[in-house]
């Protein structure tokens, strides 16, 4: 993977040092490098007088095409983005902490999968510096998404994948898709990914023309306080609004405990006219908080200590969509952990839209081992 760079980056942006403004600009330049955290750089121009004056080590001057532009240390300057677009209401508005993961245009191209004629896709991948593993969640969305391409006008219904091995995001993985039917009514398909000679990823995708209610029903939402009652989340990601119910998503092991459940509000501010990319931005979040729901009842235990002390993964998935997604609007996803034990956790959680209908029902199955056993950290590392 080569720099890649983001002129015109559509956010303003701030550097502070101990609440103290050093730059604001609304013409920063993002540049992603690979093996390490993205670089934000502001025009010299954007600089508070003076900032830059006895500063040795907090900043840095570019060359060449950023001859203009410094970029300060994340270490040791707070670099924010105000995640707004225009026309938002001021509830809207958020701050992202940088260096962070992406915007959502960015999961939007990774979801936006087609395949050829003998149902190969190219899937690619965007590196998370500090942890460079493909989300299951996300090769779930592309499976979707190129299943939806395949077999348009038919509304994908029922997706489950099992995930054996990490696929590593430092490099693109094949996604194949293959028919076991095709009729009238309903297309089956089964959808391989590799990476290299490995199976990261396989599984079963069912499409439906659908038809008019003979009957209809559906479990009710939660009565959980709003999204604009709920407090704004950062994961890393700007264009995407998420809101955590009561504040109860937290990686702290010591947090207080509480019940097995995380309830969560979110929304994807711009998302083009294309059904298979909505329903793509459903499957994706699936994975996110499962685990974390798993965890809340146990004292001392947290996802904070994920991938360090604790080996997490989430190993399978099926998720059946029983209604046209709309992915720009609000999304309730709510998640209950009903069994953790011998390594593995199990959540049943719903998706409803704002007005309390249920879009989604997903399951997740996940893996909560201890990385003090040599041979399961071992393992972890050898699916690298």
């Amino acid at each position: 993977m080569s720099p890649s760079r983001t002129a015109g980056y559509s956010y303003r942006s701030r550097a502070l040092l101990d609440g103290t403004l050093l730059a604001e600009s609304e013409h920063t330049v993002r540049v992603d490098l690979p093996d390490a955290a993205p670089e934000l750089w502001f025009p010299r121009a954007d600089v508070v007088n003076g900032a830059l004056d006895g500063a040795d080590g907090r900043w840095r001057a570019g060359a060449d095409d950023l001859v203009d532009f410094v970029a300060f240390d994340p270490a040791q300057v707070q670099l924010e983005i105000v995640d707004r677009l225009a026309g938002d209401d001021e509830r809207d508005v958020t701050t992202k902490r940088f260096p962070n993961w992406g915007d959502a245009a960015d999961l939007i191209d990774l979801l936006d999968v087609r395949s050829t004629s003998d149902g190969r896709c190219q899937c690619a991948a965007r590196q998370d510096w500090m942890r460079p593993v493909v989300e299951g969640s996300q090769i779930l969305g592309q499976a979707l998404v190129a299943a939806s391409r395949r077999a348009p006008n038919r509304r994908a219904v029922s997706a489950s994948m099992i995930f054996p091995r990490a696929a590593d995001a430092r490099s693109s993985y094949t996604m194949q898709l293959d028919p076991i039917t095709e009729g009238r009514t309903f297309t089956a398909l089964r959808a391989q990914a590799t990476q290299g000679d490995r199976t990261c990823a396989f599984g079963t995708l069912l499409l439906d023309v659908t038809a008019p209610d003979v009957i209809r029903h559906h479990d009710p939402a939660p009565e959980v306080p709003g999204p604009y009652d709920s407090a704004p989340f950062d994961m890393g990601v700007t264009g995407r609004d998420l809101r955590i119910v009561g504040d109860s998503y937290t990686g702290d092991p010591d947090a207080p405990v509480g019940p097995p459940e995380l309830s969560a509000w979110v929304r994807f501010r711009q998302v083009p006219d294309d059904g298979a990319i909505h329903a793509g931005l459903l499957a994706q979040f699936t994975g996110h908080m499962p685990i974390a729901a798993a965890l809340r009842p146990h004292a001392g235990i947290g996802q904070d200590q994920a991938h360090r002390t604790l080996s997490t993964a989430i190993s399978a998935i099926s998720l059946a969509i029983h209604a046209d997604v709309r992915a720009d609007r609000w999304m309730l996803y709510h998640h209950r952990s009903t069994f953790a034990g011998d390594g593995m956790t199990h959540a049943e959680c719903r998706v409803y839209d704002d007005q309390g209908g249920l879009l989604a029902s997903f399951t997740v199955e996940a893996m909560v081992r201890d990385f003090a056993d040599r041979s399961i950290a071992a393992d972890y590392r050898s699916a690298m």
